[in-house]
């Protein structure tokens, strides 16, 4: 958890001040330029805002190399104008003597990964 936890925090402070490139950076490698390029044709840096976070729940696998954790994440994408409020599954491994993340279930970038 102790190596966990920042990894965590860090990528949602990061997707609410619209850091997407530094985001990137803590998502699996072959899902980066997805989510790279997701961002771009979105417009994510003037269109997406993330207003806010909360970590509820971590549960780690029996070989302590994966991770989900639940948040509920609170955004808004225009030209919406309506707020939306996500419980988000977000899957972290292991690799390569970090954490990164692999997969989210609901949420602004659930499309990209899977």
């Amino acid at each position: 958890m102790e190596t966990l936890q920042p990894t965590v925090e860090r990528f949602h402070q990061l997707i609410r001040w619209k850091d997407f490139r530094s985001a990137g950076a803590l998502i699996v490698p072959e899902k980066r330029a997805a989510f790279s390029k997701a961002r771009t044709e979105l417009h994510d840096d003037r269109d997406l805002s993330i207003t806010d976070y909360e970590i509820e729940e971590v549960e780690f696998s029996e070989d302590g190399l994966r991770a989900t954790v639940h948040s509920r994440i609170q955004w808004m994408r225009l030209p919406s104008a309506s707020e939306q409020s996500d419980v988000v599954t977000s899957e972290f491994v292991f690799q390569g003597g970090r954490w990164l993340l692999e997969r989210q279930v609901e949420g602004p970038f659930a499309d990209e990964l899977p």
